[in-house]
């Protein structure tokens, strides 16, 4: 896969239904006195160019957030990425 497709949500995608820890920084949180930040120990069930579905493990309630608010996740398990192989693509 060429460099230039080497963005989040494909990222996210290639790790579908890998337990990761998905923290976020929104314009107002509820709950959880920890201000505009929220932090979600799931699953991305899908990703889009700008969102993200995420399944809560605990409770297996979804939610869909805007890439625009992603700052990182945390996955439990290695992370599948692309080959960095230089000339040699996955396809």
């Amino acid at each position: 896969m060429r460099g230039e497709e080497s963005y989040i949500e494909n990222i996210l995608r290639l790790n579908r239904g890998k337990p990761a820890t998905f923290h976020f920084t929104v314009p107002t949180a509820t709950g959880g006195g920890n201000g505009n930040t929220v932090s979600v120990r799931g699953v991305v069930e899908a990703a889009g160019r700008d969102h993200a579905i995420i399944r809560e493990l605990q409770t297996n309630h979804r939610y869909l957030f805007p890439m625009i608010y992603f700052d990182y996740a945390e996955f439990d398990e290695e992370v599948a990425y692309f080959n960095q192989t230089p000339g040699v693509t996955d396809r």
